[in-house]
């Protein structure tokens, strides 16, 4: 019997919310460069999952979060959910003071906070991300 392995890269997500709105940020590179997705990224070596979506966020947004601060949303697995193969990812929720500026850095072209009730097509499973938040909560 031939035995298969795939290979799985491990992401955390953020999903940042002031009041009622979201932060997202314009992706700067492919896969779906220029479309909004919520900040996140790749976990380094030695690092947990929450610790990087705190670093992500920060990076990303320079809005900083206390990773002991950020509550999981969920793991999200599904095979198809990125077009560069297979990625894991945890999503964690993150709640900031009304009036929390955001700024582009890293990969993001923009940062912008968005109401939940208006918000763009995003990118990935991220709309699936935010409706596990609200079917949670």
């Amino acid at each position: 019997m031939t035995e298969t392995f795939e290979t799985i890269r491990y992401t955390a997500d953020v999903v940042c919310i002031r009041g009622t709105e979201v932060l997202l940020i314009e992706r700067g590179w492919p896969p779906y460069e220029g479309a909004w997705a919520l900040p996140g990224g790749h976990v380094d070596p030695g690092e947990t999952s929450r610790a990087a979506a705190a670093r992500e966020l920060h990076e990303e947004t320079g809005v900083t979060v206390h990773p002991a601060a950020l509550k999981q949303v969920g793991v999200f697995d599904g095979p198809a959910r990125d077009p560069r193969g297979r990625y894991v990812s945890v999503a964690y929720l993150a709640s900031v003071p009304v009036g929390t500026a955001a700024t582009a850095g890293d990969d993001a072209r923009t940062a912008r906070w968005w109401p939940l009730a208006e918000l763009p097509p995003l990118a990935f499973d991220h709309a699936d991300i935010l409706a596990a938040l609200t079917t949670s909560s």
